[in-house]
């Protein structure tokens, strides 16, 4: 039986978004994200240029790779119905080849619209062997109310009036 779609009055504040796991990380997934976007900096494929050139401690995973992440867990919890609206990021560590990565989230708000609701959450990615954390961020999300409209496509942010 299909999982129902992700409405604003399932979502509550200190709920878990499921979260994705990524790795372990691996050079070939370094080098398709490279070929992708066309990043050929040696540092995310090139093992004796980062760490002897660049002094890093391995070849480092992509900044963009590590943003997708978070996007996906984002749109795997809001979708289909739901918008990612907003998400803002710090890199704060680097992630590395063999590590895994833990992208997670979690609900820290709602606010209840006329039309729709909004939930903001904080995000973050941390390794998955030691919980190190190397991305954190916060996000927020529009989702419909379960018997109301669905969401405008594209997206229009909401409108607020000064009090």
């Amino acid at each position: 039986m299909a999982e129902q779609a992700l409405s604003f009055e399932d979502v509550a504040v200190g709920m878990d978004v499921p979260a994705l796991a990524r790795g372990p990380m691996t050079t070939v997934h370094l080098m398709r994200w490279s070929a992708c976007t066309e990043n050929w900096h040696k540092i995310h494929y090139d093992r004796p240029f980062s760490m002897e050139h660049d002094k890093l401690p391995g070849l480092l995973i992509h900044g963009s790779l590590k943003q997708q992440f978070l996007f996906q867990v984002l749109e795997n919890w809001v979708a289909p119905r739901g918008w990612v609206w907003k998400v803002n990021f710090q890199f704060r560590a680097m992630n590395l080849v063999g590590e895994t990565l833990s992208v997670w989230a979690r609900v820290t708000g709602t606010e209840r619209l006329a039309d729709y609701g909004l939930a903001t959450l904080d995000i973050g990615i941390r390794n998955a062997a030691d919980g190190a954390e190397s991305t954190p961020g916060t996000a927020t999300v529009a989702l419909p109310f379960r018997a109301g409209p669905p969401l405008p496509s594209p997206f229009a942010p909401p409108v607020k009036i000064p009090a």
